[in-house]
């Protein structure tokens, strides 16, 4: 394994901001330093760029094992180097879906080959029927790291509440998909003006507010930790914030496209800005925006979700589900840093830090001692993203043709480079 010098860089982690050298060696950040004298296989001038540490996302999907014509844990993870995610939390909603330890540990021993720190969760209920709950005992002894049924929601107030109970007893996080199936009734992007001009059938945002409420009501209950899946609205963002005043152990995440992008879009008739939740209203977009400001949304996740081209061809029948790994640091520098709304060390906290504290994993920073999991970017780099040139298998993304400011250059773990870019 090589050493690795990084000469002058800016390094900003959840202790702060400094201009440093880092020294990277035997798979750890050995020193950290001015003017740093030993000697290295690689020298990286850092003038100009900022080191992170590696991302954490605790929302995609990788298809795998099942629907690896979409992605699979090879791909996906090399998505997510590219984007400067050294880490991942899978959904369990593949085929078959993740409820057997068996099949959790044969894909969990295979993800460590990727070089990408890679977890995964397991069903709330057994085959994700919104029947019976799951064995989370054995679950967890197989390794997982959460519980959830994302995908679906857990059909009633009842069995979230047992489910929640049963998590809390096991020390497992309850990751909820919060959708009321009778209120969608086959709808297919928000329900609105632009659902009326299309003549589609929408989304009532009832739907995600009632069920996050009702997820919510059933943790303040129970007082398990309970995390709320891509929220998308106002009042989803409401009852969070009202939620954590009360006293629960509650968080929730969002995605880059809910806080940068609007419905107006589906006028296009592109299946490619059709996810689950769907894009919202400007209101909603500032909702999302002022829930990241104040805290009440916690992190920022992308819900990877790939599907191929044959599939996202037809607007009406399509799946739901955009890519979002290669994106969503670019997109969030281009959100909240460039617009002076947050710093560095904010959206350290938003993609690295609290998804690991929510999922009780190691905390990490650019001190001596960590591994050697980090990222190198260049904050001020406009790129535009080209669909062809992402590494996912899968190329449907919300954001092709826009321009971001903020690239990631090189992604390390391990002590190894594992990503350069080559643009």
């Amino acid at each position: 394994m090589e050493t690795i010098l990084i000469r002058n860089v800016r390094a900003a982690d959840s202790t702060g901001e400094r201009i440093c050298d880092i020294l990277l060696k035997d798979g750890v950040i050995a020193e950290t330093g001015q003017a740093i004298s030993a000697a290295a296989d690689r020298v990286i001038d850092g003038t100009g760029l900022a080191a992170l540490p590696g991302l954490f996302d605790m929302h995609v999907h990788f298809r795998d094992p099942g629907q690896t014509h979409k992605e699979d844990v090879y791909t996906g993870t090399a998505a997510a180097l590219a984007g400067g995610v050294t880490g991942v939390l899978c959904m369990p909603n593949t085929t078959p879906p993740m409820d057997d330890p068996a099949q959790i540990r044969e894909f969990l021993s295979r993800a460590k080959t990727t070089g990408a720190e890679v977890h995964q969760t397991g069903t709330l209920t057994v085959g994700l029927k919104g029947e019976q709950l799951a064995d989370y005992a054995a679950m967890k002894e197989a390794g997982v790291t959460a519980l959830s049924d994302d995908g679906r929601p857990v059909p009633t107030a009842e069995l979230m509440e047992a489910a929640l109970a049963k998590a809390k007893e096991n020390g497992l996080p309850v990751v909820s998909h919060c959708e009321d199936l009778a209120i969608i009734d086959g709808g297919i992007i928000n329900k609105g003006a632009v659902s009326e001009a299309l003549g589609v059938k929408g989304m009532d945002r009832l739907s995600e507010d009632s069920i996050t409420e009702r997820d919510l009501q059933m943790a303040l209950k129970t007082g398990a930790q309970l995390h709320i899946c891509h929220v998308s609205t106002r009042g989803s963002t409401d009852a969070v914030r009202r939620a954590k005043a009360a006293g629960g152990n509650v968080s929730c995440e969002t995605a880059p496209h809910y806080f940068l992008l609007t419905d107006e879009l589906l006028m296009k008739r592109d299946a490619d800005y059709r996810m689950n939740p769907p894009l919202r209203t400007p209101d909603d977009v500032q909702a999302i925006t002022e829930g990241i400001l104040d805290g009440t949304i916690d992190c920022i996740i992308t819900d990877h979700a790939p599907h191929t081209a044959e599939e996202k061809a037809d607007f009406l029948k399509a799946p739901n589900g955009v890519v979002g790994l290669e994106t969503s640091l670019a997109a969030t520098l281009t959100a909240f840093y460039h617009t002076g709304k947050l710093g560095l060390t904010d959206i350290v906290r938003l993609m690295c830090d609290n998804p690991r504290r929510l999922l009780h994993l190691p905390a990490r920073t650019l001190e001596a001692g960590q591994p050697a999991d980090l990222i190198l970017v260049d904050v001020n780099r406009a790129w535009t993203v080209d669909p062809e040139k992402l590494h996912s298998r899968s190329h449907n993304t919300v954001f092709k043709g826009m321009t971001f400011t903020g690239r990631v250059l090189t992604t390390i773990t391990g002590g190894v480079i594992r990503y350069t870019c080559e643009d």
